[in-house]
């Protein structure tokens, strides 16, 4: 059954191919699955499992302990591209590890996509988990510098 807030959710989503999104996924729960280094890892190597590359390109993410940011340019549907990619993480873990639905806004086309994936790479900085983004392992960037 799908609660008034997943539907809010969903209500203005749209797939636009070429268009680059910055995606936030929880946990089940805001439980922190990804303080485990081998569940953060699993949710890290999903990002590159081929099926997801014929729907999006990954530019830029971060695992956090009890959700994901995540920075595409999407290639097919928005939807499908995150049911692939929470599917394969649940499948790898094999426990249910996502709540419902999903964030998402579509970045303008003045946006800097740097910017953005510098606000997604920070997160742990922000978080207070780490003092340098390069003492946190679970992210990556096609370009950061």
């Amino acid at each position: 059954m799908t609660t008034p807030g997943i539907r809010a959710l969903r209500a203005g989503r749209r797939s636009i191919p070429g268009h680059y999104y910055h995606i936030t996924l929880v946990t089940r729960r805001r439980y922190p699955f990804f303080e485990d280094f081998r569940t953060a890892c699993k949710a890290c190597r999903a990002f590159s499992i081929s099926t997801l590359d014929a729907q999006c390109e990954t530019q830029s993410f971060v695992v956090m302990p009890d959700h994901v940011h995540w920075l595409l340019q999407l290639k097919g549907d928005l939807a499908h591209s995150v049911r692939i990619y929470k599917s394969h993480v649940s499948m790898a873990v094999g426990l249910r590890v996502w709540d419902a639905g999903y964030y998402e806004r579509a970045l303008r086309s003045d946006e800097d996509i740097r910017t953005v994936a510098r606000y997604i790479v920070a997160n742990p900085l922000r978080a207070g988990l780490v003092e340098n983004i390069g003492e946190y392992p679970y992210w990556d960037a096609i370009w950061l510098d």
